[in-house]
């Protein structure tokens, strides 16, 4: 009984761990199906934030963000950061934005895990309903 308390526990504490939004996604075009890039999920000062660390169509490696706004206009897109402050709400993440790079436009965000190895991220304007969904997969270390 002592021992079955025991794997229960460490079961559950490694489950916790496992979940989590943080590392290396896959994007995934909602509109073809076809892998845009991997975005790098950090925490940063209590607030989430994505970079993309790779573009994985070899056409679009040396792009540039030429229709963002502000800081990011011109910026390379591979190293942008396109998920910016987002903080835990019970199951997922709000409050934060996401970056369009191919458009440049910025929309609210709202993350959340689809278990272990499934994200969605939503981008909206004004309330969730008006908006679109992207699902991302985690990336596997090799």
């Amino acid at each position: 009984m002592k021992k079955s308390l025991i794997l229960l526990g460490l079961f559950l504490t490694t489950s916790l761990y496992s979940q989590t939004i943080i590392g290396k996604w896959k994007t995934i075009d909602d509109a073809t199906g076809k892998e845009k890039s991997i975005v790098e999920i950090y925490e940063q000062n209590g607030k989430i934030y994505g970079r993309i660390v790779e573009v994985l169509d070899p056409a679009a490696k040396n792009k540039k963000c030429d229709q963002c706004e502000g800081a990011d206009k011109n910026k390379p897109v591979e190293g942008l950061i396109i998920i910016k402050g987002l903080k835990k709400d019970d199951d997922e993440f709000t409050g934060g934005t996401i970056t369009d790079p191919k458009t440049g436009k910025v929309y609210k965000c709202t993350i959340s895990l689809e278990g272990n190895d499934k994200l969605k991220v939503r981008g909206y304007v004004g309330f969730s309903l008006l908006g679109r969904t992207q699902y991302w997969i985690k990336v596997k270390k090799s």
